[in-house]
């Protein structure tokens, strides 16, 4: 049953711009990632939320443990405001 996976990540006003570019370059890479079914952005504010459907909960994990995830992760963690939340989930109907 495919995961649902949603991220929050609130940024410093001054980093949004940063950060959407950071998404722009890498999205293509993340949305053909093995096992990621889809991926999408949605924005309200200064807070972005990443919504990405995985073939499995396995799948995630590989990409978690990535070397484009770690990369990422690297240059996107110093822009937030918070500390980003996650949850997963599985889609009933």
């Amino acid at each position: 049953m495919p995961l649902i996976r949603i991220v929050k990540m609130s940024f410093k006003p001054d980093n949004t711009e940063t950060f959407q570019e950071i998404f722009d370059e890498r999205k293509e890479q993340i949305a053909g990632y093995p096992g990621c079914e889809k991926v999408e952005l949605l924005r309200s504010g200064d807070i972005f939320f990443t919504y990405s459907v995985w073939r499995d909960e396995e799948a995630l994990e590989s990409y978690r443990n990535s070397a484009l995830f770690n990369a990422t992760w690297a240059l996107v963690k110093p822009l937030f405001a918070a500390k980003a939340e996650a949850w997963s989930a599985q889609k009933l109907w």
